[in-house]
């Protein structure tokens, strides 16, 4: 697993995220980082570009122009993509040969957060120790390299960047295949693929019905998305749909329904597409890239297909860092990031809902018929909040407790205790063949983290 060698105090596992207009996701901290990473990637005499995309957060308005300010300081030209899915952020950084690329989105997070992520010149998030470097320039106050009066870069609105997004993904389809006679619910979480997911659907065949395309800078990730699908688990049931898709705000993961409206998390997914890459000898490395958070069920069942089940700490850029060491191409995250590297260079909700509905298409039956193609073992997560500086998981009492849940499991479920990178919680997570055994480790481990916290 990659790990930061200096602990960081600003970037968390998904870039910088929290609560809008408070430390750290200030304009200050924003006018910074702009600042900061242009100063970093400024190489060379060409002229330097940065991309600029978000999603409908209200605090979107504050923090584009500071950060587009930063780097127009350092003599960056800015394109702004207006709102994007994080992955079309990412594939116009490479597209336009941009030196940066930037997306503004806290996630799945509600509209009081807001977040900045990061992406080098290939596309590809940066690094921990990237991120660390860009940091300390932040922290320094280091302004070296100002430009000149004369050397200021300029700001553009972009259009067309939706359009091109579009026409990437459909690039992705086998040539000819239509969606034509199926019924499909999106819900995009009043959040950045408000537009694109539902256009590039209607373009592909489909008849479309719409959740969460309404946003109005307060309702993103509101009982909708990925996060609350219950809306369009109804909807599905409701206009007998053959598939519903859930996007979170930024549309970098998804969760689907069947089409009796029951849900196939983002393990399912892996499992459903290495079985149908494998024997047509598309997937490379011999293994599926996932993190410690996916069920010990699909590790097992990828086991039996002769493959291996590789894991990362949390967080879908770890995933990619680790299909890139190992020449995967299929990775990502039980919450629903699909990693598929033959067509992007990260988490990507739409691309996966098209691959699976490419799926659907040949296999010309129900996806609940195919679509969970493993048991997974009872798993339950609970969150335990920190109040103020508790530190619980260096207290000796909560060590004890974690060490005699993993003996008392032994090879018959797992423990997984974290803190959050994005939230004050801790996170404790216990799957087990036996749903005593997980409860009681549960409440064990949960209840001595909750004492001390």
């Amino acid at each position: 697993m990659s790990k930061p060698a200096t602990a960081r105090k600003l970037f968390g596992t998904d870039g910088i995220r929290g609560t809008a207009n408070r430390p750290p996701m200030t304009a200050e901290t924003a006018l910074r980082l702009g600042l900061a990473a242009g100063g970093y990637f400024t190489r060379g005499d060409h002229r330097h570009r940065v991309v600029i995309g978000k999603d409908t957060r209200l605090s979107g308005y504050m923090l584009e122009p500071a950060l587009a300010a930063g780097f127009i300081a350092m003599g960056m030209d800015v394109s702004l993509l207006g709102p994007l899915p994080t992955p079309g952020v990412a594939m116009m950084t490479r597209s336009l040969r941009a030196d940066i690329g930037v997306m503004i989105s806290a996630s799945h997070n509600p509209y009081q957060d807001n977040g900045i992520k990061l992406f080098g010149p290939d596309g590809y998030k940066l690094s921990d120790e990237i991120e660390l470097a860009i940091e300390q320039r932040m922290l320094d106050d280091d302004q070296d390299g100002l430009a000149a009066p004369d050397l200021l870069g300029r700001a553009v609105r972009m259009d067309g960047a939706r359009e091109r997004y579009i026409e990437a993904l459909k690039a992705t389809l086998p040539k000819g295949m239509t969606f034509a006679g199926l019924r499909i619910v999106v819900d995009c979480a009043h959040g950045a693929a408000y537009i694109v997911a539902p256009k590039v659907l209607w373009e592909l065949g489909a008849e479309v019905i719409e959740i969460g395309t309404q946003p109005n800078g307060f309702n993103i990730n509101a009982e909708c998305g990925s996060t609350a699908p219950g809306a369009m688990q109804a909807a599905v049931r409701q206009h007998g749909a053959h598939l519903g898709v859930a996007l979170d705000g930024d549309a970098d993961r998804l969760v689907l329904a069947d089409e009796r409206g029951e849900l196939i998390d983002g393990d399912q997914m892996l499992a459903l597409l290495a079985s149908h890459w494998q024997p047509e000898r598309l997937l490379r490395g011999g293994a599926v890239v996932a993190t410690s958070m996916s069920n010990l069920g699909l590790e097992r069942y990828l086991e039996g297909r002769g493959l291996h089940l590789q894991r990362t700490q949390v967080g879908d850029r770890y995933v990619v860092e680790q299909m890139r060491r190992g020449g995967c191409n299929l990775g990502g995250e039980q919450s629903g990031h699909i990693v598929m590297t033959d067509f992007a260079t990260t988490g990507d909700g739409l691309l996966a809902a098209l691959q699976i509905l490419a799926i659907m298409c040949r296999q010309d039956r129900p996806l609940s018929e195919f679509g969970r193609v493993f048991t997974p073992l009872p798993q339950r997560l609970r969150n335990c909040r920190l109040n103020g500086l508790a530190r619980p998981l260096e207290v000796p009492a909560v060590r004890a407790s974690i060490d005699a849940a993993h003996a008392r499991l032994g090879d018959r479920g797992r423990l997984l205790v974290r803190a959050s990178g994005t939230e004050p919680v801790i996170r404790v997570m216990v799957e087990a063949d036996d749903d005593v055994l997980l409860n009681l480790v549960l409440e064990d481990v949960a209840g001595a983290i909750e004492r001390h916290a």
